[in-house]
């Protein structure tokens, strides 16, 4: 008789067959959101490579999915810290801890010998992804980084950066701001895997102390080098601290096991829990029933549960995309004052996720503009978008002009002539190209802008830059999550006949949220197309608290990156028509450039009062030699927040440097400070002030105030009198 193990995970499915003891055969792979056909696929392997056969062999599930699929194919469910407890009791009976980190969810349990036996104790996470494996491995896809390359990553020996540990969503904003800071993609990573093992460690613990000997499960912890790194690190320096003692002669790595098997420990311990079983439970019913759940039965259920497509007839789609499937012409845009005739003018936005540059002519027609996706580092970014510019013929630059998060830490690299506040970058290039607009919505990777809008200036804005909900970098983790491009991304979406009800809301909810309707059969396009459904919910009422859009006004520009993408444009032209049904709704003819369009029309302004570009030339920054650092001589001291700069040295002509430094800076070299919470965070310690403040009285010196010379001078004999007066009594 053979035993079978299945764990229908969130994001893989893994299985073992097992005989006369022994493991025969098994498995591990992404499912893609199709639980059901991988589990198939497993079931008709084992059948024809290992004679698996119904009404004789014996079957047991466990998992996120194991309760809608098992049913079809006999299997008997079992709890997941049951099957993984019983497989670790079995194999590592000395085992006092385990951890189990997987694709959404972790787990902790805690194994305490008894008169009777073991005690357990198990504390589980799987409401939010903070400190999960798609965690882990989005940021990483976010850093351009590797899934061989993340594997080896190291965490011992670098520095460490503060990631929040308990939230998905603030920790990928923590991640983000590290990356506009210039942080080396090696130092983020092992900050991260310090956030994980923390998370474990402060949070799903309890309080209780993991004893030695400790067992390392789940893919993450199997496949990344620094996690285990992370883990050997603070579980010797915990049990240093609290006095725990280990077996003689034991070195802490000789306790910290992570075994070869560490996927299939759930898969293990279905088999083990099904061999105290009676032969007459669990057995295997064969696989037609779940074939039938898969051709027919779920598409059923998913008519009676799911919502309308985003386009409910070909007419419609048709409609939309006759109207907004191309890119129209831009409106002509107002004139502009003559400037210098042959120079042209820059506007970089260096976004968390892209970075966007346009090059427009001194009467403001658009020559050039590029969109690039983020490499992780802002001057590196600078650079690649910069050399695409030159590249096309662009030379003589008669001004620049930047905006999006780099801005602060570029603008003095590049020399650009002015940094643009980014909600006027967008408000510009809205009003330039449609001066009647009552309402600009852009919706960027990682914030949400709206702009209300009263005789062409902006009364009254909402941002929401805190939460993915409803963000273009939400939309494409779940993309890349589905293994699909973020250009195909309307077409999959376009694709589905019915979808899901998303709720609308928190970012790590709606993830939660994903995740259900997965285990319940929707496929990727029909969750694609319900993301970008629910989207106009979490810009206009929960990011925007608008929940009155007729009282807006009428005529609606969508901008932002995000908006290049036709599915979301759908459903946003779907619910602001629903709610404003004579509203006029215009895609800004090049939505992800508006902030940079907005940021060139600044320095084209500012070229007609002012003489010369600050910017520092096409060779300089291509040939730019930089260097950040961020250890404990870089935090700010000047207020109790401590905050945990980084500095980022640039090689630039003339630059001054800073040999007066904790962290010395020679002559060619100029720094810029990141990280900082306040202005008082730009100035490195007392030496600097000493010479900030130097510098402002040689200022008065050389330009005094003559109205306060006046007063001063006309006030004088009244404040002698008055001292004189206050020495004689």
């Amino acid at each position: 008789m053979k035993l079978i193990g299945v764990d229908v995970g969130s994001t893989t499915v893994k299985a073992v067959l097992v005989e006369d003891g022994a493991v025969r055969w098994r498995d591990y792979q992404r499912h893609n959101t199709r639980q059901a056909e991988k589990v198939l696929e497993f079931l008709s392997r084992m059948e024809s490579e290992c004679g698996l056969t119904a009404g004789e062999d014996r079957i047991f599930f466990t998992g996120s999915g194991a309760g809608l699929l098992g049913p079809f194919v006999g299997a008997k469910f079992v709890q997941e810290v049951v099957a993984v407890a019983a497989a670790v009791e079995k194999l590592h009976p000395g085992v006092r801890f385990v951890s189990e980190i997987g694709g959404e969810d972790m787990k902790t349990v805690f194994f305490t010998p008894t008169g009777n036996g073991t005690a357990k104790q198990v504390y589980m996470q799987s409401a939010c992804s903070g400190g999960t494996g798609t965690f882990i491995e989005k940021t990483a896809r976010k850093l351009q980084i590797p899934a061989e390359r993340l594997a080896g990553m190291d965490y011992s020996g670098l520095d460490l950066h503060n990631v929040s540990s308990k939230c998905g969503i603030f920790a990928e904003a923590d991640a983000n701001t590290l990356v506009k800071a210039g942080v080396p993609v090696e130092e983020i990573i092992a900050s991260l895997y310090e956030a994980v093992v923390y998370q474990n460690l402060a949070t799903l613990t309890k309080g209780n102390t993991p004893m030695p000997e400790v067992l390392l499960l789940g893919g993450p912890n199997l496949f990344f080098a620094g996690l285990q790194q992370a883990w050997r690190h603070h579980l010797q320096k915990l049990w240093s601290e609290r006095g725990i003692e280990l077996p003689d002669g034991a070195e802490p790595a000789d306790v910290i096991h992570v075994p070869e098997e560490a996927l299939y420990y759930a898969c293990l311990g279905c088999v083990e829990v099904g061999s105290g079983e009676d032969e007459s439970v669990a057995v295997y019913q064969g696989s037609e029933k779940l074939r039938w759940w898969i051709e027919e039965g779920q598409h059923e259920q998913k008519a009676k549960e799911g919502g309308r497509s985003l386009a409910s007839e070909p007419s419609e789609l048709d409609a939309f995309m006759s109207s907004y499937g191309k890119p129209g012409a831009a409106p002509t845009a107002k004139s502009l004052h003559q400037t210098n005739p042959d120079a042209v003018y820059l506007g970089c936005d260096f976004g968390s996720t892209t970075a966007k540059a346009v090059v427009l002519s001194a009467t403001g027609e658009l020559l050039h503009h590029s969109y690039v996706m983020s490499k992780g580092n802002p001057i590196e970014d600078a650079k690649s978008i910069l050399h695409q510019i030159r590249a096309a013929g662009y030379e003589n630059v008669g001004g620049l002009a930047v905006t999006g998060y780099g801005k602060d830490l570029l603008g003095d690299i590049l020399g650009a002539d002015v940094g643009i506040v980014e909600t006027v970058a967008h408000a510009t290039a809205a009003l330039h190209f449609f001066p009647d607009a009552d309402v600009i919505c852009d919706v960027g990777g990682c914030d949400v802008k709206i702009m209300l809008l009263r005789q062409g200036t902006v009364a009254d804005f909402r941002l929401n830059s805190q939460c993915s909900s409803g963000n273009g970098a939400f939309l494409q983790g779940v993309a890349e999550r589905y293994d699909t491009p973020l250009e195909e991304y309307s077409s999959r979406a376009f694709e589905a006949r019915a979808m899901p009800t998303l709720a609308m809301g928190c970012g790590v909810f709606l993830q939660s949220d994903i995740v259900n309707q997965q285990r319940k059969g929707w496929a990727a396009e029909e969750i694609m197309a319900s993301l970008a459904a629910v989207l106009p919910l979490n810009v206009w009422v929960y990011a925007g608290q608008l929940q009155n859009l007729a009282a807006c006004g009428r005529k609606f520009i969508l901008q932002g990156g995000t908006h290049r993408n036709l599915a979301v444009v759908k459903a946003q032209v779907d619910f602001i028509t629903e709610r404003v049904p004579d509203a006029e709704i215009v895609v800004h003819p090049y939505p992800g450039e508006a902030g940079a369009i907005g940021a060139a029309l600044c320095a084209l302004e500012r070229a007609g009062n002012a003489e010369g570009s600050r910017f520092r030339g096409y060779e300089t920054v291509e040939e730019l030699n930089y260097r950040s650092t961020t250890n404990d001589d870089t935090v700010c001291s000047w207020c109790e927040c401590n905050c945990r700069r980084t500095f980022i040295d640039v090689e630039l002509p003339g630059g001054k440097g800073r040999t007066w430094s904790k962290i010395p800076l020679e002559e060619g070299w100029e720094r810029v400070i990141s990280g900082n919470s306040c202005p008082k965070g730009l100035l490195e310690d007392v030496n600097e002030m000493r010479i900030v403040k130097a510098e402002l009285e040689e200022t008065k010196r050389v330009f005094p105030n003559i109205a306060e010379m006046v007063r001063d001078d006309a006030f004088k004999a009244t404040r002698l009198a008055v001292e004189a007066a206050r020495r004689n009594t």
